[in-house]
């Protein structure tokens, strides 16, 4: 257990780093905690990323829409007020999107598989 105190968020004053996807970029704004990251990302239009991610995740799409694509081949199509929870090792997943995304991502030791 962590013990997080009291603490806004101003998420203009966060720098934004970029990350080149398989096309597209993703903007992240990241706060790190002990256990947990909390991070604002944007996917830029026809962004796809360029890695299958088997980490777990609580997602809010903020803004536009973009598609979780499984190593199966399915996919989930998420938009504007959606969200979506996975835990560590429970998928094998990528996004992308063709208009562009803004989304709330929560992550951290809470989502691990149970040893």
């Amino acid at each position: 257990m962590y013990t997080i105190p009291f603490q806004a968020i101003d998420w203009s004053e966060i720098p934004k780093q970029e990350y080149k996807g398989e096309s597209g970029v993703a903007k992240w704004q990241t706060v790190q905690l002990p256990g947990l990251r909390i991070r604002l990302v944007e996917y830029s239009k026809n962004y796809l990323a360029d890695h299958w991610c088997q980490l777990g995740h609580i997602v809010y799409c903020v803004d536009g829409e973009f598609t979780s694509e499984f190593e199966d081949g399915s996919k989930t199509e998420l938009k504007k007020g959606m969200s979506y929870v996975v835990s560590d090792k429970l998928s094998s997943h990528k996004s992308v999107t063709e208009k562009g995304a803004t989304l709330f991502i929560i992550d951290g030791d809470f989502l691990k598989e149970n040893l």
